[in-house]
C-alpha cells in the first residue's frame, strides 16, 4: 500500500474518532427533548424540560401509568435516565441497575445488574445506603459508583459488566454514592466519608477501559490539590501557597475530609466542571484550629486534568458540618444590567450564591432561610460574618443554631426556569443545638466529634418549597411542608413544576404563583428527584423514585428508634415522629395523561 494511502487512511480514522468525541459531547450537552441522559438532563443540572404536554391546564389529569419494585427498601435518591425508548433505573445498596423496555406495557425489564459487593461496607456509610444515579456515554456505557467504593461500567444493551476498578476503600472509611458526571471520554467520580477521617478526592477514569487519568484532593499542597498560582485571586484569604496544608494544624489535612459526594455541572464552552466540597473532620471545631481549607469549597476543575482554574471557601474553619456539596447550577444571567455566566448554589451553610463562574467572584449572597450563625457573607472579603453566640466548641453545648447540620438544604437538587428566570428550591427549615467532643482518629472507625440534635426551624414547619430570584437573592414565594421538602425538584416549560415530601406526595405547582395544581400520595417518602420524557407513543411522562431514606428518613431506613434525640448524627430529634408518617420503600412510579 503507498503512503499516500496510509496517510489518508490515518486522517480518515483520526477525524471519525474526532467526529465520535464531538458527537458525544453534543448529546450529552444537548440530549434529545424528549429524553433525558443524565442526571440533571443537562450538563448545567437545570432539571428543566422543554415539554409542555403537562401544563397547567392539563397537570390536573395526571393519573398513574405504571409503577415498577426495586425490590430494596433503603433510600432512593436520584432519578431514572431515559435513552432512546430505554429507562435506566438504580436502587440503594447493593446498586441494582435495570433497564426498562418503554415501549411495551408495563415496561417490562430487558435486564437487570446485580453487582456484588460485601456486606461490610455497609455500616461504614454514614447517613443510609444511598445512591444518586447513573451517567450514561454515547458509546453505549453506563456507569454507577458503588457504595463499598468501586466504579463500574456496564454495557447499556445487555447490562455486562465492561470493567470495574476501585476507588474508594469502605475498610478506611470512604464509601461512593455520588452520581459520576461523563465528559469526552472521561469519568469523573468522587467520594463520601467525611464522617471517618479520610481526606476528600475527585478522579477521573477512561470510559472505554477504567485507567485512571488523574487525581486531585482536597487538602493538601497544592500538586496534590491540582492548584498552580492562587486558587482565587478575588480574595486575600484565597491568595497563598499550599493552604490546603497551612491552614491545618500539623498533619490534620492528612484526615481533614471534604468529601465529594454531591452533584457535578459542566461548562463545554469554558471546559469546566464544577462541585462542592464537604465538611472538614473532626465535627469538633477545637481540633482543627484555622481555615481548613480546602474543605467547604466550591470547585472549578479541568475535566480532562483535573487542575484548578478556581476554587471559593464558602465556610471557613467550618463549626456546624455544613457540607458544601450541593448542586452547582449554571445559568446565564444578568445581574446588575450585565450578562454573566453565572454559577449558582444553595449551601447546607444557608445562604444561596450566584458566582461569575468564569473567574470564581461571588456576585450575591444571601440567606434563603432564618440563618443566625452569620449575618452576611462580606462581598469584599468572600468570608461570611459570624456571629459568635453560634459558634461551636467543645467547652460548652451551643443552643438554637440556625440552620443545623442537615443545613437549611441538603442534597435534593433545585431546578432552573429559563422562562420565568427563577430557581426552585426544596428546603428543610431544621435548627439545633452543638456540643464538640474530643475525638481521636482510627482508620475505618467514626470520626464525629460532636453530639448534635435537631429540631424543627422558626414556625413548626420543617420544610419549605421556595422560588428564589438569583440575580438579586430574594425569596419570591414559599410553600411550607411539615416534613423537610427533601425530594429534588423539576421545572417543566409547560410553566409546573414538580416536587415531592417525605411523606411522599409528589406536587406540582405553578412555576409563577406556587400555587398547587396537582398532587398524588406515593407509598413511601419521596426523596427522588422527579424527571420527565417523552414515551414511544408520543405522549409525556412524569417519573419519581418513592423509597424514604437518607439522613433525614434515617430512622426508617435504618430501623433506629425515636428514644434518643441525637440519634442519626442528631435527625431522630427533628424527625423521630416519622416512622408514624411513612413506610420504607423502593418503587418507581411513573405518571401520564
Amino acid at each position: 500500500m503507498n503512503r499516500f494511502k496510509l496517510l489518508s487512511g490515518g486522517l480518515a480514522a483520526s477525524l471519525l474518532v474526532l467526529v465520535a468525541a464531538s458527537a458525544v459531547a453534543q448529546s450529552l450537552e444537548s440530549p434529545p427533548a424528549g429524553q433525558w441522559w443524565s442526571t440533571g438532563r443537562t450538563y448545567d443540572l437545570q432539571r428543566y424540560s422543554s415539554l409542555s404536554q403537562i401544563n397547567r391546564t392539563t397537570v390536573k389529569n395526571l393519573k398513574a401509568s405504571w409503577t415498577f419494585s426495586t425490590g430494596v427498601l433503603n433510600g432512593h435518591e436520584g432519578n431514572p435516565l431515559v435513552i432512546n425508548n430505554v429507562m435506566y433505573v438504580h436502587s440503594a445498596f447493593p446498586n441494582i441497575v435495570y433497564a426498562l423496555d418503554l415501549t411495551k406495557p408495563g415496561a417490562p425489564m430487558i435486564w437487570k445488574h446485580v453487582p456484588s459487593q460485601p456486606a461490610e461496607a455497609k455500616p461504614i456509610a454514614c447517613c443510609d445506603l444511598v445512591n444518586r444515579g447513573v451517567a450514561y456515554h454515547s458509546s453505549g456505557k453506563l456507569f454507577i459508583e458503588l457504595l463499598a467504593g468501586d466504579l463500574l461500567a456496564l454495557d447499556a444493551k445487555t447490562g455486562k459488566q465492561i470493567w470495574r476498578v476501585p476507588h474508594a476503600d469502605y475498610k478506611t472509611g470512604s464509601t461512593m454514592t455520588n452520581a459520576p458526571l461523563v465528559v469526552k471520554d472521561i469519568v469523573i467520580a468522587g467520594i463520601s466519608g467525611g464522617e471517618f477521617g479520610v481526606r476528600g478526592r475527585v478522579s477521573g477514569f477512561d470510559v472505554n477501559t477504567g485507567q485512571k487519568k488523574w487525581t486531585m484532593y482536597s487538602t493538601g499542597p497544592d500538586a496534590e490539590v491540582g492548584i498552580e498560582g492562587n486558587a482565587n485571586e478575588n480574595y486575600a484569604s484565597h491568595r497563598g501557597k499550599d493552604l490546603g496544608v497551612s491552614t491545618w494544624q500539623g498533619d490534620e489535612w492528612q484526615r481533614g475530609g471534604g468529601t465529594t459526594w454531591g452533584w457535578y455541572s459542566y461548562d463545554p464552552e469554558l471546559n469546566l466542571f464544577y462541585y462542592g466540597s464537604g465538611n472538614p473532620g473532626s465535627w469538633n471545631p477545637d481540633q482543627r484550629p484555622g481555615d481548613n481549607k480546602w474543605s467547604m469549597t466550591i470547585w472549578a476543575r479541568n475535566p480532562e486534568t483535573g487542575k484548578v482554574k478556581w476554587a471559593y471557601q464558602m465556610t471557613p474553619h467550618d463549626e456546624w458540618d455544613y457540607d458544601g456539596v450541593n448542586e452547582m447550577v449554571l445559568a446565564d444571567l444578568t445581574i446588575g444590567g450585565r450578562p454573566v455566566k453565572a454559577l449558582v448554589h444553595f449551601d447546607r451553610n444557608g445562604f444561596g450564591y450566584t458566582l461569575d463562574r468564569t473567574n470564581g467572584k461571588v456576585l450575591v449572597a444571601e440567606p434563603f432561610g432564618p440563618v443566625n450563625w452569620a449575618s452576611k457573607i462580606d462581598l469584599t472579603t468572600g468570608v461570611p460574618v459570624r456571629n459568635a453566640t453560634y459558634g461551636t466548641t467543645s467547652k460548652k453545648n451551643t443552643e438554637g443554631i440556625c440552620p443545623a447540620a442537615i443545613g437549611f438544604k441538603d442534597q435534593q437538587p433545585s431546578a432552573f426556569s429559563p422562562q420565568t428566570k427563577l430557581f426552585y428550591v426544596p428546603t428543610n427549615n431544621i435548627c439545633m443545638d452543638y456540643e464538640g467532643v474530643e475525638v481521636k482518629y482510627s482508620a475505618g472507625q467514626p470520626y464525629v466529634g460532636a453530639i448534635v440534635r435537631m429540631y424543627p426551624g422558626p414556625g413548626g414547619n420543617r420544610g419549605r418549597f421556595i422560588a428564589w430570584d438569583p440575580t438579586v437573592g430574594r425569596v419570591k414565594w414559599e410553600i411550607k411542608e411539615n416534613l423537610a421538602a427533601y425530594g429534588g425538584a423539576l421545572a417543566t416549560a409547560g410553566g409546573v413544576v414538580f416536587y415531592g415530601t417525605m411523606e411522599g406526595w409528589l406536587k406540582a405547582v405553578d412555576a409563577t404563583t406556587g400555587t398547587e395544581l396537582w398532587k398524588f400520595k406515593c407509598p413511601s417518602g419521596i426523596i427522588g428527584n422527579p424527571m420527565t420524557y417523552l414515551g414511544p407513543d408520543g405522549k409525556q411522562y412524569v417519573a419519581v423514585l418513592s423509597g424514604v431514606g437518607g439522613w433525614a428518613g434515617a430512622g426508617i431506613a435504618l430501623g433506629i428508634t425515636p428514644d434518643d434525640p441525637t440519634a442519626a448524627l442528631g435527625a431522630i430529634g427533628a424527625f423521630g415522629d416519622y416512622t408514624n408518617i411513612s413506610n420504607a420503600g423502593g418503587t418507581l412510579l411513573v405518571f401520564g395523561l
